[in-house]
């Protein structure tokens, strides 16, 4: 055989092997985002202690939030593209999380966080947690109802924290995590602070 021959098969079959191995990387790589891409995508249901506040009862009271993500302050209309601020423990619920809750009909996102909800998480709190431990914790979220100013003084103040307890379901509720972005919403405010009528199930 001659050299030339030799060199031209050798050439070929080396090709033939890098190509071959860039569709085995290729399919690897695919594989991995298309897993990455099915975990960010699953969506769960789980049941929380679902509790409310707004501006009188926010600490320091106003509408200041600790975690930021798309809102500057705490807020949100409940649509996918502008859920609404909740408050929760960083270890239970990392910010930038989209919740949605059926009771509700709107989309929640982690933006502050809540002093009860890391008492239930490290196994303390005050004991008004009806939702049993799950891995050893108790989970619970804090719903942005609303509120300013005014809020502060009667009878926006009573008006306010009468719907945050209205709308706290005493065995807890179920919520969606990772929701998709296809469920019903009413975009009804949880607390008008105008009217101060206080939202209907």
């Amino acid at each position: 055989m001659s050299p030339k021959l030799v060199r031209f098969l050798t050439f070929g079959i080396m090709t033939a092997l890098l190509v071959s191995l860039a569709l085995v990387r290729d399919a690897a790589v695919g594989g991995a985002d298309q897993a990455a891409a099915a975990t960010q995508a699953h969506s769960s249901t789980a049941r929380f202690y679902v509790t409310l506040y707004g501006f009188v009862d926010n600490s320091p009271p106003s509408a200041i939030i600790s975690n930021p993500v798309i809102h500057s302050k705490a807020g949100g209309t409940g649509t996918y593209k502008d859920p609404v601020t909740f408050a929760t423990d960083t270890r239970e619920e990392k910010p930038g999380t989209i919740v949605y809750y059926a009771y509700l009909k709107k989309y929640f996102i982690m933006e502050d966080t809540c002093t009860e909800c890391s008492k239930d998480w490290s196994g303390g709190g005050n004991g008004d947690n009806p939702v049993p431990p799950r891995n050893g914790h108790r989970w619970r979220i804090d719903l942005w109802a609303g509120g300013d100013k005014s809020s502060l003084h009667e009878p926006d103040k009573s008006a306010l924290l009468d719907c945050e307890n209205a709308l706290t379901q005493d065995a807890g509720g179920d919520v969606t995590l990772n929701p998709p972005s296809t469920l019903t919403v009413d975009t009804t405010p949880i607390y008008n602070k105008q009217t101060r009528q206080c939202y209907t199930p």
